[in-house]
């Protein structure tokens, strides 16, 4: 390129003085064109353009005979072989082909000196070569004296000075080749043609006629492109300093390496040996295992007693004791797991069903995500202990997390490394401990996690814990690294689903597990409690005397003195007081026994006598072990009151019966008094009641009279209890029916259910333990909602063995069935004394 500007600058330096000539000499009106590509050239530039197209061959080798002037124009696009007119441009230049060179390789190079500008008007031939009719532009040059065109002439020089030494593309020799031209237009012209601006920037200027805006517009590219060097000189610069720091942090680590090695520590330290070691084992994902091996490189640069070393060792030692990808075999034989879920636990029918469920179809699938289950139900009742039955039946690892109490988000997600002190959370310790990755999990009391604080949000990091969708890659923040909890079969447990978030209860699938019954308690008692318990006590195989040698018997407990323990000690759902109860019992018997086998005198036929009072338990030596009891069951108080009704109610800790009096008091009237710590559901069932009475008083045989001269009383017993509910409507409404007729209740009666201002009937829940508390008080019949009966029918006929159902529709119904047509002994007299019935005539 060097050589071509020095030829061109020589023969630009010989016409120099008829420049103005040259550029607008005479030339015919049609004229040869000659296409080329990616090539601009600009009046009174000498350029050597490479032929390749035959008909361009042609026209050249005619021009230099005949010394015929051409049309050179640049092709729109480059890869067009045949252009035609309107694949050129229309600005071009007039042409002198001044010689031609064939190249070794047989190639032909036309040297050709560019004139004046033209526009091209039309192709009027295209064979053999194209010919055109143009039209001749001229430059409109500045004045001679024009200060601004010379100074900025002197500016571009400086500035394509700058330029090419900025430049790789073009070489130093250039900068000498506009210094010696010293025609101010001929130089702008051969700084337009020869600087490497696109060519749509080329074709821009060359357009413009006044030569003076042409030098102000290159002056703006030449500008741009200086920029664009200068950034990408910097840009090396930048990147040549990162290389030679790599290479010389490289160098230093070789060094290192050399200086360990001949210390004898070898390539690395015993840690990370040992470390590496583990990981040969190791079944984790390649994104894991490129992580831990770039971390376990690092342990290289720091001294091994420096502080760093062991938090850096810490993480990984924690990243190669957690069971990536290790199982454990699931026994999958549903016959065991039931027997062994049985054997522990008595009833929890539900999630026993859940949980086979999902073994089932885990064996014919092979492969499942484990489901969330939440069991939600009152204290005591074995919500927790059922995962170490789950974890035996399936032969898995059993892990528990207890989140009451939990304030801190990085209990859950664990700590950034960055903090010090940091660690893994608790789900990831859990999972350590447990050494598979499909451990039964126990996040017990999860109702009890604190919501948002000033720590963050414990409860919202447990949804990536227990949504199946995103635990497959759960992130904690210690490690840094995502790791699978999908196999982990997760089961929650809640008092009280009200305090759990919602988003946080819609992952979870809820089983209720309701509270005991007597029946029950009583076989788990039986069954788990009392064995347990005289295995803690040492009474399981009796107590031996020291100085006889006689062995007492084992204590036993018979039905009645269970059952007394469970009614009249205990108050609760579980069985976690009725456990201590007994414990309580077999601590005072061994107390009592070893007393009297420490006072045993020697006696080879001594058999134990008094050491034996406790063999068998009844209720009154659980009365003389525990002390007098502190509850007490309602029973069935007879029917010899007008008023007085059996309900139904359901507590927390089981069923109960309740009675519902009501008396009449005379008065002005319209007064409805309701005592007994009553809620508002509970009230607003009385107000309903008593105003369904009065609307069907004639169905009854009422006096509506009555109802303005005596003022009615509602009372529910024991008032330092709170009730609530809308299951007492019947018996509210039987109640006020019976005080005003005085008609008897029918015996042994007990009824449950809601009522409505129509007098219709609807279902009430806790149908189970409402049944057992009828069965406990001497009730024989129950009646109750008609769409009550298909809860009855889920319930086992054992406990309904002794009770008749009567299902009902209406108000009506109930009564036609519960008030018989005995009137009760010193029935209230509702006769209306005259003065009374004519003030009532008055205001009526």
């Amino acid at each position: 390129m060097s050589n071509q500007n020095n030829n061109a600058f020589q023969m630009i330096a010989d016409v120099d003085g008829d420049l103005k000539d040259l550029l607008n000499m005479n030339v015919p009106q049609s004229v040869p064109i000659l296409a080329v590509r990616n090539l601009v050239l600009f009046p009174g530039v000498v350029s050597p353009i490479l032929i390749g197209r035959d008909s361009s061959k042609k026209l050249v080798q005619k021009a230099e005979k005949t010394g015929q002037v051409i049309g050179i124009v640049c092709q729109r696009d480059p890869d067009v072989d045949f252009p035609l007119q309107e694949d050129l441009y229309e600005t071009g230049v007039y042409g002198k082909v001044m010689k031609q060179l064939t190249l070794p390789n047989g190639n032909l190079t036309t040297i050709i000196q560019a004139l004046g500008r033209f526009r091209l008007e039309k192709i009027v031939k295209t064979t053999p070569y194209l010919e055109g009719i143009v039209e001749q532009l001229e430059d409109i040059e500045p004045e001679k004296k024009d200060r601004e065109w010379k100074t900025a002439v002197d500016d571009l020089r400086n500035m394509v000075n700058q330029y090419i030494s900025v430049s790789e593309d073009i070489p130093d020799e250039a900068t000498f080749a506009v210094k010696n031209i010293s025609n101010n237009v001929m130089a702008l012209n051969f700084v337009c043609s020869n600087m490497p601006f696109p060519v749509k920037e080329k074709m821009a200027l060359l357009e413009m006629e006044h030569v003076k805006e042409r030098l102000f517009s290159v002056m703006k590219i030449l500008n741009r492109e200086i920029n664009l060097q200068n950034l990408k000189a910097d840009i090396r610069n930048k990147t040549r300093e990162d290389i030679d720091e790599q290479q010389r942090n490289y160098f230093l680590q070789q060094q290192i390496k050399n200086l360990q090695a001949e210390m004898g520590n070898g390539e690395s330290t015993p840690e990370k040996r040992e470390l590496l070691r583990k990981a040969e084992g190791k079944k984790w994902p390649y994104e894991v295992s490129k992580v831990f091996y770039k971390e376990a490189d690092k342990l290289d640069n720091l001294n091994p007693q420096s502080p760093d070393f062991n938090v850096q060792l810490n993480y990984l030692q924690t990243f190669v004791s957690l069971p990536w990808g290790e199982y454990t075999q699931d026994d999958l034989n549903l016959k065991r797991a039931q027997k062994i879920l049985d054997q522990d636990h008595y009833g929890m029918e539900k999630v026993k069903e859940r949980i086979l469920e999902y073994m089932a179809v885990l064996a014919l699938r092979g492969d499942l995500k484990s489901p969330i289950i939440c069991l939600y139900g009152p204290p005591g009742v074995g919500k927790t202990s059922l995962g170490k039955s789950i974890a035996s039946a399936m032969k898995r690892k059993y892990v528990r997390m207890s989140l009451g109490g939990l304030h801190d988000e990085a209990e859950i997600r664990g700590h950034r490394r960055t903090y010090i002190g940091a660690m893994p959370g608790r789900i990831i310790k859990s999972i350590q401990k447990a050494g598979s990755s499909n451990p039964v999990f126990i996040l017990d009391e999860i109702d009890k996690v604190t919501q948002m604080t000033h720590n963050g949000d414990p409860a919202s990091a447990l949804l990536e814990v227990l949504d199946p969708e995103q635990n497959n890659a759960f992130h904690d923040n210690y490690l840094d690294v995502d790791y699978d909890l999908s196999k982990v079969l997760f089961i929650a447990t809640a008092n009280n689903l009200s305090t759990i978030p919602r988003p946080l209860l819609d992952r979870m699938e809820v089983i209720e597990v309701s509270g005991y019954i007597t029946e029950e308690k009583y076989e788990i008692a039986k069954r788990h409690l009392i064995p347990r318990e005289l295995e803690n006590t040492g009474l399981k195989g009796g107590v031996r005397s020291q100085e006889s040698g006689a062995r007492s018997l084992k204590p036993t407990f018979n039905k009645a003195a269970i059952e007394m323990i469970i009614e009249r000690y205990t108050r609760e759902s579980g069985v976690r007081q009725l456990e201590k109860q007994i414990d309580k019992a077999l601590r005072k018997i061994a107390f009592k026994r070893q007393m009297e086998a420490d006072q045993t005198t020697p006696n080879p036929s001594y058999s134990g006598g008094e050491t034996n009072r406790y063999q068998k338990i009844t209720p009154t030596e659980i009365e003389d072990l525990l002390g007098k009891p502190p509850f007490y069951r309602d029973i069935y108080q007879g029917n010899d009151y007008a008023g007085v009704v059996t309900g139904l109610a359901w507590t927390s800790v089981g069923g109960e019966i309740l009675f519902i009096e009501t008396s009449l008091s005379k008065g002005k009237g319209a007064k409805l008094t309701l005592t007994g710590n009553l809620g508002d559901v509970m009230k607003e069932s009385a107000i309903l009641a008593l105003e369904y009475v009065k609307a069907h008083a004639e169905k009854l045989n009422i006096d509506y009279r009555i109802f303005d001269n005596w003022n009615i009383h509602i009372h529910v017993p024991e008032g330092a209890t709170p009730k609530d509910g809308p299951s007492a409507g019947i018996t509210i409404a039987t109640s006020i029916a019976s005080a005003l007729t005085q008609r008897k209740v029918r015996k042994n009666t007990a009824m449950t259910g809601e009522i409505t201002l129509r007098g219709k009937v609807l279902p009430v829940g806790g149908i189970k333990e409402k049944i057992l508390a009828a069965k406990r008080a001497g009730i024989t019949d129950i009646v109750m909602c008609r769409e009550n009966e298909k809860d009855i029918n889920e319930i086992p006929d054992v406990y309904l063995k002794g009770v008749t159902f009567h299902y009902v529709e209406n108000v009506q119904d109930v009564w036609d069935f519960a008030l018989t047509n005995e009137i009760v002994e010193h029935p209230l007299d509702f006769t209306i004394p005259e003065e009374n019935e004519k003030e009532n005539n008055k205001k009526n």
